[in-house]
């Protein structure tokens, strides 16, 4: 695995670390207050932490830079939400270096799981070690990267299968529609809990009827994926309610509401660099107000016993939470 030392001299080597005089926006907290109670054990289930690069360094290969984001900035947050748990998420910008999320996970405690993002070169016993940690699942990024081609996704896809089912952690994925159409028959036939991110990458404006959607309702419904229904400014542009969005999570809940989560997606990181900047240049964070955000969940869902299974029943079951 690579370790921060030599990513560092990588990132160095290719003139790509950060300025110590860059000047960091706050993270996002909501603005406003949530309208329903939250229940006891609710869980956001997809946050990341992006620790000060001199101790967490980016990886060299990324493709974008966000602004710092720490575990004080995430705990304000959730207390803000009335969120007791958390599960924070390894994102692109560190290769498969988990060491930031990490620190956020220690920094919480047991009320907090993390999804790693590996590669070939992490052993078994890294892997036990992350476990020990509260590590529940492995990140396939192939939304951020690039990877449209469906056999690349096959073989990623079914690659970090057989390396988890013994295992018996979940491999979530961050992709589009048409990979998850492409890959519908490795996900039914998986041993393990499969999750895809903000919607499966459905785009609010097309509605419910666009193609590929109704291929991630039959994997929802038969029980064999599970959704978050996270970063609902990614698949909508209509902010800051997302009406467009409502339709999406509407017909993913009623589907199978017990394979559906919620998350923030906080930081809000932009994942795409502006034109004539370069990767290595920092983009701001997106700046959400995830207490409308969370109210939002009150719209989709109504009755209150189907968000405590989406916001504390499938995130307990999905990553051992007791």
């Amino acid at each position: 695995m690579l370790t921060r030392r030599s990513m560092m001299l990588a990132s160095i080597a290719a003139g790509v670390t950060m300025n110590s005089n860059t000047t960091f926006a706050k993270a996002a907290q909501p603005s406003t207050a949530v309208n329903f109670d939250v229940p006891a054990g609710a869980c956001d289930c997809h946050t990341h932490i992006h620790g000060d690069p001199q101790k967490f360094p980016f990886f060299a290969g990324r493709v974008y830079t966000p602004e710092l984001a720490s575990p004080e900035e995430m705990s304000a947050l959730h207390k803000a939400l009335h969120i007791e748990r958390v599960v924070i998420v390894t994102p692109s910008v560190y290769g498969p270096d988990n060491s930031s999320t990490l620190y956020g996970m220690t920094a919480r405690g047991a009320t907090a799981r993390g999804v790693a993002v590996i590669d070939d070169k992490t052993s078994e016993s890294d892997l036990d070690t992350m476990h020990k940690a509260g590590f529940r699942g492995i990140r396939l990024n192939l939304a951020t990267g690039g990877i449209n081609d469906p056999n690349v996704g096959r073989q990623r896809f079914s690659a970090a299968v057989e390396r988890m089912k013994a295992r018996g952690w979940h491999v979530q994925l961050f992709t589009s529609l048409p990979m998850i159409s492409a890959i519908k028959e490795l996900v039914a036939a998986s041993p393990i809990p499969v999750v895809f991110d903000h919607f499966g990458g459905a785009e609010a404006a097309l509605g419910v009827d666009q193609p590929g959607f109704a291929d991630l309702l039959a994997l929802v419904k038969s029980g064999k994926a599970y959704v978050k229904i996270s970063g609902a400014y990614r698949a909508s542009k209509l902010a800051p309610d997302y009406p467009d969005a409502a339709p999406l999570a509407r017909a993913l809940i009623a589907a199978n509401a017990e394979r559906i989560v919620w998350g923030t997606d906080w930081p809000h990181p932009d994942s795409v660099t502006p034109p004539g900047k370069k990767a290595s240049d920092v983009t701001p964070l997106f700046q959400i107000d995830d207490g409308r955000l969370l109210n939002q969940l009150a719209v989709w869902a109504p009755d209150a016993a189907v968000r405590k299974v989406i916001l504390v029943d499938n995130p307990a079951r999905l990553y051992g939470f007791s």
